[in-house]
Protein backbone atom coordinates (compact mmCIF):
# COMPACT_ATOMS: atom_id res chain seq x y z
CA UNK A 1 0.00 0.00 0.00
CA UNK A 2 1.39 3.39 -1.01
CA UNK A 3 0.91 5.61 2.04
CA UNK A 4 1.72 9.30 2.30
CA UNK A 5 1.96 10.91 5.73
CA UNK A 6 2.04 14.70 5.80
CA UNK A 7 3.89 15.67 8.97
CA UNK A 8 5.17 12.25 9.99
CA UNK A 9 8.32 12.90 12.00
CA UNK A 10 7.05 14.09 15.40
CA UNK A 11 4.87 12.51 18.08
CA UNK A 12 1.50 11.59 16.50
CA UNK A 13 2.85 11.70 12.96
CA UNK A 14 5.89 9.66 13.97
CA UNK A 15 3.71 7.02 15.62
CA UNK A 16 1.60 6.77 12.47
CA UNK A 17 4.72 6.47 10.32
CA UNK A 18 6.16 3.73 12.52
CA UNK A 19 2.91 1.75 12.53
CA UNK A 20 2.41 2.02 8.75
CA UNK A 21 5.99 0.81 8.24
CA UNK A 22 5.37 -2.12 10.59
CA UNK A 23 2.51 -3.21 8.31
CA UNK A 24 4.81 -3.22 5.31
CA UNK A 25 3.36 -0.12 3.66
CA UNK A 26 5.41 1.74 1.09
CA UNK A 27 5.58 4.90 3.17
CA UNK A 28 6.47 8.41 2.07
CA UNK A 29 6.79 11.12 4.72
CA UNK A 30 6.46 14.76 3.69
CA UNK A 31 7.92 17.15 6.27
CA UNK A 32 10.03 20.24 6.87
CA UNK A 33 12.67 18.61 9.06
CA UNK A 34 16.17 18.06 7.74
CA UNK A 35 16.59 14.93 9.89
CA UNK A 36 15.22 11.39 9.69
CA UNK A 37 13.88 9.99 12.99
CA UNK A 38 15.45 6.67 14.01
CA UNK A 39 13.26 3.77 12.94
CA UNK A 40 11.88 5.52 9.85
CA UNK A 41 14.90 5.12 7.59
CA UNK A 42 13.04 2.69 5.31
CA UNK A 43 10.44 5.34 4.47
CA UNK A 44 10.95 7.79 1.64
CA UNK A 45 11.45 11.23 3.13
CA UNK A 46 10.48 14.25 1.05
CA UNK A 47 11.42 17.60 2.53
CA UNK A 48 9.29 20.63 1.79
CA UNK A 49 6.82 23.31 2.84
CA UNK A 50 3.22 22.17 2.53
CA UNK A 51 2.20 25.60 1.28
CA UNK A 52 4.43 25.53 -1.82
CA UNK A 53 6.02 22.10 -2.30
CA UNK A 54 3.17 19.55 -2.48
CA UNK A 55 3.75 19.34 -6.22
CA UNK A 56 6.73 17.10 -5.40
CA UNK A 57 4.20 14.38 -4.51
CA UNK A 58 1.75 14.79 -7.37
CA UNK A 59 3.13 12.13 -9.72
CA UNK A 60 2.22 9.18 -7.47
CA UNK A 61 -1.07 7.33 -7.09
CA UNK A 62 -1.62 7.20 -3.32
CA UNK A 63 -3.67 4.45 -1.69
CA UNK A 64 -3.74 6.42 1.55
CA UNK A 65 -2.92 10.01 2.51
CA UNK A 66 -2.90 10.94 6.21
CA UNK A 67 -2.66 14.64 7.02
CA UNK A 68 -1.43 15.07 10.58
CA UNK A 69 -0.68 18.79 10.57
CA UNK A 70 -3.41 20.72 8.74
CA UNK A 71 -4.41 23.67 10.92
CA UNK A 72 -6.01 25.96 8.33
CA UNK A 73 -8.60 25.17 5.64
CA UNK A 74 -6.39 26.46 2.82
CA UNK A 75 -3.83 23.81 3.79
CA UNK A 76 -6.41 21.07 3.16
CA UNK A 77 -7.36 22.74 -0.13
CA UNK A 78 -3.75 22.71 -1.27
CA UNK A 79 -3.51 18.98 -0.58
CA UNK A 80 -6.68 18.42 -2.60
CA UNK A 81 -5.39 20.60 -5.44
CA UNK A 82 -2.11 18.70 -5.63
CA UNK A 83 -3.18 15.15 -4.76
CA UNK A 84 -6.96 14.90 -4.87
CA UNK A 85 -7.18 13.02 -8.18
CA UNK A 86 -4.43 10.59 -7.15
CA UNK A 87 -5.69 9.81 -3.62
CA UNK A 88 -7.90 6.81 -2.93
CA UNK A 89 -8.36 7.48 0.81
CA UNK A 90 -7.80 10.73 2.71
CA UNK A 91 -7.54 10.96 6.49
CA UNK A 92 -7.53 14.22 8.45
CA UNK A 93 -6.26 14.17 12.01
CA UNK A 94 -8.51 16.71 13.71
CA UNK A 95 -9.40 17.24 17.40
CA UNK A 96 -12.26 17.25 19.90
CA UNK A 97 -11.66 21.00 20.11
CA UNK A 98 -13.98 21.31 17.10
CA UNK A 99 -16.96 21.11 19.47
CA UNK A 100 -18.91 23.93 21.05
CA UNK A 101 -17.84 24.53 24.65
CA UNK A 102 -21.37 23.83 25.89
CA UNK A 103 -21.68 20.22 24.73
CA UNK A 104 -22.82 17.65 27.29
CA UNK A 105 -20.72 14.83 28.69
CA UNK A 106 -20.92 11.59 26.68
CA UNK A 107 -21.65 13.44 23.45
CA UNK A 108 -21.36 11.55 20.18
CA UNK A 109 -19.83 12.69 16.91
CA UNK A 110 -22.96 14.62 15.93
CA UNK A 111 -22.66 17.10 18.82
CA UNK A 112 -22.77 20.83 17.93
CA UNK A 113 -19.52 22.17 16.51
CA UNK A 114 -17.81 25.40 17.47
CA UNK A 115 -18.97 28.49 15.62
CA UNK A 116 -16.78 29.79 12.84
CA UNK A 117 -18.43 33.23 12.87
CA UNK A 118 -15.32 34.71 14.51
CA UNK A 119 -13.45 34.03 11.28
CA UNK A 120 -15.94 35.65 8.88
CA UNK A 121 -14.17 39.00 8.90
CA UNK A 122 -10.69 37.45 9.08
CA UNK A 123 -8.44 35.51 6.74
CA UNK A 124 -8.22 31.91 8.01
CA UNK A 125 -4.92 31.58 6.18
CA UNK A 126 -3.23 34.19 8.38
CA UNK A 127 -5.00 34.33 11.78
CA UNK A 128 -3.08 33.01 14.82
CA UNK A 129 -3.81 29.28 14.99
CA UNK A 130 -3.91 28.85 18.76
CA UNK A 131 -6.31 31.79 19.21
CA UNK A 132 -8.81 30.20 16.81
CA UNK A 133 -7.77 26.54 17.02
CA UNK A 134 -11.18 24.87 17.31
CA UNK A 135 -12.87 27.04 14.69
CA UNK A 136 -10.01 26.57 12.23
CA UNK A 137 -10.17 22.81 12.67
CA UNK A 138 -13.92 22.93 11.97
CA UNK A 139 -13.12 24.64 8.67
CA UNK A 140 -10.41 22.04 7.94
CA UNK A 141 -12.95 19.26 8.43
CA UNK A 142 -15.48 21.00 6.21
CA UNK A 143 -12.88 21.43 3.48
CA UNK A 144 -11.88 17.75 3.70
CA UNK A 145 -15.53 16.70 3.31
CA UNK A 146 -15.93 19.08 0.39
CA UNK A 147 -12.77 18.14 -1.53
CA UNK A 148 -12.30 14.40 -0.87
CA UNK A 149 -14.59 11.41 -1.35
CA UNK A 150 -15.59 9.73 1.94
CA UNK A 151 -12.71 11.05 4.06
CA UNK A 152 -11.99 9.75 7.55
CA UNK A 153 -11.77 12.44 10.23
CA UNK A 154 -10.02 11.45 13.45
CA UNK A 155 -10.93 13.49 16.54
CA UNK A 156 -8.56 12.68 19.41
CA UNK A 157 -8.50 14.27 22.84
CA UNK A 158 -5.23 14.89 24.74
CA UNK A 159 -2.59 12.68 23.11
CA UNK A 160 0.04 11.24 25.44
CA UNK A 161 3.00 8.90 25.28
CA UNK A 162 6.69 8.83 24.36
CA UNK A 163 8.07 11.56 22.07
CA UNK A 164 5.48 14.09 23.31
CA UNK A 165 7.05 17.46 22.53
CA UNK A 166 4.09 19.31 24.15
CA UNK A 167 5.26 18.03 27.56
CA UNK A 168 1.72 18.32 29.00
CA UNK A 169 1.13 14.84 30.39
CA UNK A 170 4.85 14.11 30.48
CA UNK A 171 5.46 16.96 32.93
CA UNK A 172 3.16 15.28 35.48
CA UNK A 173 5.07 12.01 35.15
CA UNK A 174 8.34 13.86 35.62
CA UNK A 175 7.16 15.85 38.66
CA UNK A 176 5.68 12.87 40.43
CA UNK A 177 8.63 10.58 39.69
CA UNK A 178 11.03 13.05 41.27
CA UNK A 179 9.50 12.56 44.69
CA UNK A 180 8.13 14.66 47.50
CA UNK A 181 4.70 16.26 47.48
CA UNK A 182 3.26 17.44 44.17
CA UNK A 183 0.69 20.24 44.01
CA UNK A 184 -2.50 19.36 42.11
CA UNK A 185 -5.46 21.69 41.56
CA UNK A 186 -9.04 20.77 42.42
CA UNK A 187 -11.51 19.54 41.48
CA UNK A 188 -10.33 15.95 41.42
CA UNK A 189 -13.63 15.04 39.73
CA UNK A 190 -12.99 17.15 36.61
CA UNK A 191 -13.33 15.08 33.42
CA UNK A 192 -10.22 14.08 31.51
CA UNK A 193 -9.66 11.88 28.48
CA UNK A 194 -6.44 10.82 26.80
CA UNK A 195 -5.12 8.53 24.10
CA UNK A 196 -1.66 7.02 23.71
CA UNK A 197 -0.17 8.18 20.39
CA UNK A 198 0.63 4.58 19.47
CA UNK A 199 -2.97 3.47 19.99
CA UNK A 200 -4.15 6.50 18.02
CA UNK A 201 -1.75 5.62 15.20
CA UNK A 202 -2.87 1.99 14.99
CA UNK A 203 -6.55 2.91 15.00
CA UNK A 204 -6.06 5.64 12.38
CA UNK A 205 -4.26 3.42 9.88
CA UNK A 206 -6.41 0.34 10.50
CA UNK A 207 -9.61 2.38 10.15
CA UNK A 208 -8.41 3.89 6.90
CA UNK A 209 -7.60 0.44 5.53
CA UNK A 210 -11.09 -0.79 6.48
CA UNK A 211 -12.55 2.35 4.82
CA UNK A 212 -14.19 3.93 7.84
CA UNK A 213 -15.61 7.32 6.94
CA UNK A 214 -16.73 10.48 8.71
CA UNK A 215 -15.72 11.68 12.16
CA UNK A 216 -14.64 9.34 14.97
CA UNK A 217 -13.67 10.18 18.56
CA UNK A 218 -10.41 8.52 19.59
CA UNK A 219 -10.07 8.80 23.36
CA UNK A 220 -10.10 6.81 26.57
CA UNK A 221 -12.02 5.91 28.55
CA UNK A 222 -15.40 6.38 26.89
CA UNK A 223 -17.26 9.08 28.80
CA UNK A 224 -14.07 10.26 30.50
CA UNK A 225 -11.90 9.51 33.50
CA UNK A 226 -11.28 12.09 36.20
CA UNK A 227 -8.29 14.36 36.70
CA UNK A 228 -7.80 12.86 40.15
CA UNK A 229 -7.84 9.27 38.94
CA UNK A 230 -5.36 10.02 36.15
CA UNK A 231 -2.88 11.72 38.48
CA UNK A 232 -3.29 8.95 41.05
CA UNK A 233 -2.45 6.37 38.38
CA UNK A 234 0.79 8.24 37.75
CA UNK A 235 1.53 8.21 41.50
CA UNK A 236 0.79 4.48 41.72
CA UNK A 237 2.99 3.74 38.69
CA UNK A 238 6.10 5.88 39.23
CA UNK A 239 5.85 7.18 42.77
CA UNK A 240 7.79 5.86 45.71
CA UNK A 241 7.58 6.17 49.49
CA UNK A 242 6.51 9.64 50.55
CA UNK A 243 5.40 10.69 47.09
CA UNK A 244 1.88 12.00 46.90
CA UNK A 245 -0.46 14.72 45.71
CA UNK A 246 -1.33 17.85 47.67
CA UNK A 247 -4.68 19.06 46.37
CA UNK A 248 -5.13 22.81 46.36
CA UNK A 249 -8.15 25.00 45.62
CA UNK A 250 -8.82 26.65 42.28
CA UNK A 251 -7.98 30.03 43.83
CA UNK A 252 -4.67 28.71 45.18
CA UNK A 253 -3.83 27.19 41.81
CA UNK A 254 -4.54 30.42 39.95
CA UNK A 255 -2.39 32.36 42.42
CA UNK A 256 0.45 29.84 42.23
CA UNK A 257 3.62 30.25 40.19
CA UNK A 258 3.22 26.61 39.14
CA UNK A 259 1.71 25.54 35.83
CA UNK A 260 -0.84 22.74 35.75
CA UNK A 261 -1.08 21.11 32.31
CA UNK A 262 -4.33 19.34 31.35
CA UNK A 263 -6.21 21.37 33.98
CA UNK A 264 -8.97 23.65 32.69
CA UNK A 265 -9.12 26.07 35.62
CA UNK A 266 -11.40 23.84 37.62
CA UNK A 267 -13.95 23.25 34.87
CA UNK A 268 -15.34 19.88 33.87
CA UNK A 269 -16.12 20.16 30.18
CA UNK A 270 -17.95 17.86 27.80
CA UNK A 271 -15.20 17.69 25.18
CA UNK A 272 -13.03 15.88 27.74
CA UNK A 273 -15.76 13.27 28.31
CA UNK A 274 -16.71 12.18 24.80
CA UNK A 275 -18.56 8.98 23.92
CA UNK A 276 -16.22 6.65 22.01
CA UNK A 277 -18.67 3.87 21.15
CA UNK A 278 -18.06 4.27 17.43
CA UNK A 279 -14.28 3.91 17.80
CA UNK A 280 -14.59 0.91 20.10
CA UNK A 281 -16.98 -0.76 17.67
CA UNK A 282 -14.50 -0.08 14.85
CA UNK A 283 -11.71 -1.79 16.79
CA UNK A 284 -10.04 0.81 19.02
CA UNK A 285 -7.79 -0.91 21.56
CA UNK A 286 -6.32 1.18 24.37
CA UNK A 287 -3.37 0.10 26.50
CA UNK A 288 -3.53 0.60 30.28
CA UNK A 289 -2.66 4.13 31.36
CA UNK A 290 -0.02 2.71 33.69
CA UNK A 291 1.80 1.24 30.67
CA UNK A 292 1.95 4.63 28.97
CA UNK A 293 3.18 6.24 32.18
CA UNK A 294 5.94 3.63 32.59
CA UNK A 295 7.06 4.10 28.97
CA UNK A 296 7.22 7.87 29.42
CA UNK A 297 9.33 7.49 32.55
CA UNK A 298 11.65 5.09 30.73
CA UNK A 299 12.11 7.69 27.99
CA UNK A 300 12.78 10.43 30.58
CA UNK A 301 15.39 8.26 32.31
CA UNK A 302 17.23 7.77 29.03
CA UNK A 303 17.58 11.46 28.34
CA UNK A 304 21.02 13.04 28.90
CA UNK A 305 21.42 14.81 32.23
CA UNK A 306 21.35 18.58 31.69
Amino acid sequence: MKTLIIGGTRFVGLAITEYALSLGHEVTVFHRSDSVPPGTETATHVQGDRLVDLGKLAQTQWDLVIDVCAYRPNEVSLVADALGDSTKKFVLVSTVSVYDDSIAHNSKEDAPLASTDELLALDPATVPVMEHYGSLKVLCEQKALERFTDPLIIRPTFVIGPHDYTNRFTSWVERISQGDEVLAPEPQSASLQYIDARDLAKFTVDSAISNETGAIHVAAPSGGATFGDVLQTIVDTVGGPGIGLKWISVAQALASDETFPLWVEGESIGMLAMDTTRALTAGLKVRPLSETVADILDELNKQPVQ
